[in-house]
């Protein structure tokens, strides 16, 4: 019993080294990221980067994307989560490589940011809703004048087919 206790707690101490180390390269990844995230500017709150621990440590760059180590714990992995599962975006063992990738994610999702505030934001005004709700409601009306002609029609012809024939 006392034997089986002691190769158990090895067991744990080597997890928890697997896992410090882990933590230890994330933070070396979190480092290389400064320059990049410094660029940013303060205004800007999209992203939010940081170490999350746990049974799997992960550095979040924002709230759908993190880097995570690989299942050999010598690859750091890059995923984003998507509405249709996780999507790698980038696997290397190299720092650099993944700084790389981070930064093409970043500069994607502030291009997407500023696109989205160029659209058209003019305010709706009260003259725009109601010419929006009056075509809305002519064409619900045109919809069912065409619905009741057409069902007419289709009544006749089932009721000229299922007639008798006339008898002179």
């Amino acid at each position: 019993m006392r034997q089986a206790r002691i190769e158990a707690a090895e067991r744990t101490a080597v997890v928890v080294d697997l896992r410090d180390a882990e933590v230890a390269r994330l933070e070396i990844l979190n480092e290389a990221l400064d320059p990049v995230f410094a660029e940013i500017p303060p205004s800007i709150d999209l992203f939010d980067r940081g170490l999350s621990g746990g049974d799997t440590p992960r550095l979040w760059i924002d709230a759908v994307a993190h880097v995570g180590m690989g299942r050999d714990k010598r690859v750091y992995r890059f995923v984003q989560d998507t509405s249709y599962g996780r999507r790698v975006l980038a696997e290397a063992g190299e720092v650099e490589s993944v700084v790389e990738a981070v930064t093409h994610y970043i500069a994607r999702r502030l291009v997407e940011r500023e696109r989205s505030l160029a659209a058209d934001t003019r305010p709706v005004t009260l003259q725009d809703a109601r010419m929006q709700r009056r075509r809305w409601r002519w064409r619900t009306f045109k919809a069912f004048v065409f619905g009741f002609v057409l069902g007419v029609i289709v009544l006749f012809i089932i009721a000229w087919l299922l007639a008798p024939p006339l008898q002179y």
